[in-house]
């Protein structure tokens, strides 16, 4: 359940800010808090860090034996819901979303990358290994304008030029603005965002549980072999 899709709108608007002019890391941990712990030692740092993440693992499966979700993520009503109970489950939790962790992630595996081609190209590593779709092209169109920039300059594009990475950032505002993206339809689009992750992430269950189901079959030989079970009449509650 943890891997993350995403629409390329979100990264091409997140670059009006500045993380692409500045690396920082952030630890990108699943059941992290938001809170940074005070400094600690040895055995008293290992019972603490080890209680929060039991006391986050229990709430989140709390929420999820009190909720039926359909494994069906081509049904748009199972998919909202399914989405809706991991909101909340990060909200009780205190745990991270999808965008966030996104977010953090290209922030810490960007951390020192001096030039602009290099974070690009890291970018797009990113995107793939997370499976991330690039539905609107806009890789190319940020590598297009990246070129365009480093042909005026007739030299690679660095980041610490604050002078000819405002630029690159004149022609990202281009791009979004032919995109048709605003910086107030940002939490709409992280809406989207955090939908495309529920399904592939139902999307996911719905496989395993395809394969578990083929697993326990096999193991029970020929009575199990015309047996047929929905994945969608499944209640992972009492799996859990």
């Amino acid at each position: 359940m943890a891997s993350l899709t995403r629409a390329m709108r979100r990264p091409i608007s997140a670059i009006s800010g500045q993380a692409l002019f500045e690396g920082r890391s952030t630890s990108v941990v699943h059941f992290s808090s938001k809170a940074p712990m005070p400094p600690l030692k040895g055995d008293e740092f290992l019972k603490n860090a080890f209680f929060e993440v039991k006391k986050k693992f229990e709430t989140a499966l709390g929420i999820l034996r009190k909720e039926k979700i359909t494994i069906d993520p081509d049904d748009p009503k199972a998919l909202s819901h399914y989405a809706q109970v991991m909101k909340t489950v990060r909200e009780k939790a205190g745990l991270y979303s999808e965008s966030q962790r996104i977010s953090n992630t290209i922030r810490d595996f960007t951390e020192g990358i001096p030039d602009a081609r290099s974070y690009l190209e890291k970018l797009s590593e990113i995107r793939v290994k997370s499976g991330i779709k690039d539905e609107i092209g806009a890789e190319k169109m940020m590598m297009e304008a990246l070129e365009k920039v480093e042909k005026q300059l007739k030299k690679p594009l660095m980041r610490s030029d604050k002078k000819s990475m405002a630029l690159l950032q004149a022609e990202f505002d281009v791009i979004n603005k032919k995109l048709g993206i605003r910086k107030e339809d940002l939490p709409k689009l992280e809406e989207k965002v955090e939908l495309d992750i529920a399904k592939v992430q139902l999307e996911e269950i719905k496989q395993d549980a395809k394969e578990a189901i083929e697993t326990h079959k096999k193991r029970q030989g020929a009575k199990a072999a015309d047996i047929e079970v929905d994945v969608k009449s499944l209640d992972m509650r009492n799996f859990l």
